[in-house]
């Protein structure tokens, strides 16, 4: 039997610019705030691997932890945003504001394949790790399409290689798409 692997999500700090104003913001003064309490509030669980989306707004955020453990995050692509198909950044919003709103048994074919691979990238990590990504790859990770992690929030899960089980869910807020 495989040991369970347990992974901590931490959702990204607050953003300086929203989903439909930038396509990569960094980090707000508060949510600089926030990735330093996390990493304080982390700091006795590890060091511990840390895999981070490659979007500045998780880099930066895990950039905390990183001096907090002397350790570098490993960039996955597969932990990363949901990607949109449109490029107009008001029209990207809307589209997300309307795909949120979407139960994901109706989500187009693209989506369907993301939420798998977002899945399949928890599953293909075998070591307790912190995970520093975004509010919609953790939903699909709790299974929870209603649930709204904070930012730098902590969510737990464990998986055995074939199945994600939640743990612990972390602060929830509601999060608003702009």
């Amino acid at each position: 039997m495989t040991t369970p692997a347990r992974l901590i999500l931490v959702r990204h700090g607050e953003a300086a610019a929203g989903w439909g104003a930038d396509r990569d913001p960094g980090l707000s003064d508060r949510g600089r705030a926030q990735a330093e309490a996390a990493a304080e509030a982390l700091a006795p669980l590890g060091p511990l691997p840390v895999v981070v989306s490659p979007l500045r707004r998780t880099r930066e955020t895990a950039g905390a932890l990183e001096r907090t453990w002397d350790v570098s995050a490993r960039v996955d692509p597969a932990v990363g945003e949901i990607r949109a198909p449109v490029e107009d950044l008001a029209e990207r919003a809307a589209w997300l504001s309307r795909l949120l709103s979407t139960p994901w048994a109706a989500w187009p074919a693209e989506q369907q394949a993301w939420r798998r691979s977002v899945v399949d990238a928890f599953l293909g990590i075998a070591e307790d790790s912190v995970v520093v990504t975004h509010f919609v790859a953790i939903t699909v990770a709790v299974g929870d399409q209603g649930y709204l992690p904070d930012y730098c929030s902590r969510t737990v899960v464990e998986h055995d290689g074939v199945r994600l089980r939640l743990v612990e869910q972390g602060q929830q807020r509601a999060t608003v798409v702009r």
